[in-house]
């Protein structure tokens, strides 16, 4: 082989390799380029779990908060309606005191009255006025609950009755009120105060024998 033609294979050697070395960088390069698109993805990626997770963490904070804030309304509601029970208790038992002092300006006029049907008094005004003055002061005790206890020839109940003394009749049971000393009264289901009563002791023995020997 010639010098010229080895000359002529050298130089297209030579640019072969140059053009093997061009497509080389250039191969290398896009490559680049795609690891740097992959790099971005992944990035990509992990801020969207990162918002995602932020997104989940105020989800669970709001729900957490929305649950305190039903429990605090809850809570409120209770303390409302306790109030007003509270008020409404206050408001039925709060004239208890006065009320009580009152009784004695009732037992007063009842024994005014009381004395004017024995006879002790002729004084028809007088009496009238009285009357008058009675059912005054009791339509205000219905006006506040306060009502009276229905005692005589009733069974003695020391819940509502205090008894003062003791009687033999035979014409009562035992332990049935006789008498009322005083009046007493209730203020809706309250007691104000009790009857004071005489209460029946049952019959004697005398009268016990004595029936026992005419049934004999």
């Amino acid at each position: 082989m010639t010098d010229k033609k080895k000359l002529k294979k050298y130089a297209e050697a030579e640019k072969l390799t140059k053009e093997a070395e061009a497509l080389s960088q250039a191969g290398t390069e896009e490559k680049d380029d795609s690891v740097e698109v992959e790099i971005e993805a992944v990035a990509g990626k992990n801020r969207e779990k990162e918002l995602e997770a932020v997104i989940e963490e105020l989800r669970q904070e709001k729900q957490s908060t929305y649950d305190r804030l039903l429990r605090v309304s809850a809570e409120f509601d209770n303390y409302k309606k306790r109030g007003v029970r509270e008020m409404e208790e206050f408001r039925k038992y709060s004239n208890e005191s006065l009320l009580r002092e009152l009784l004695t300006v009732v037992d007063n006029l009842e024994r005014a009255v009381g004395s004017s049907d024995s006879g002790s008094c002729d004084s028809s005004g007088l009496v009238q006025g009285v009357e008058m003055t009675l059912s005054g002061i009791l339509k205000i005790f219905e006006k506040f609950g306060v009502k009276p206890i229905d005692a005589l020839e009733r069974p003695f109940d020391p819940n509502f009755h205090q008894a003062m003394m003791k009687e033999e009749n035979g014409d009562y049971p035992e332990n049935t009120v006789l008498k009322e000393f005083q009046r007493g009264y209730l203020i809706y289901d309250r007691l104000l105060r009790p009857a004071m009563v005489v209460v029946s002791a049952g019959k004697t023995r005398s009268e016990e024998d004595e029936k026992r020997q005419n049934e004999q």
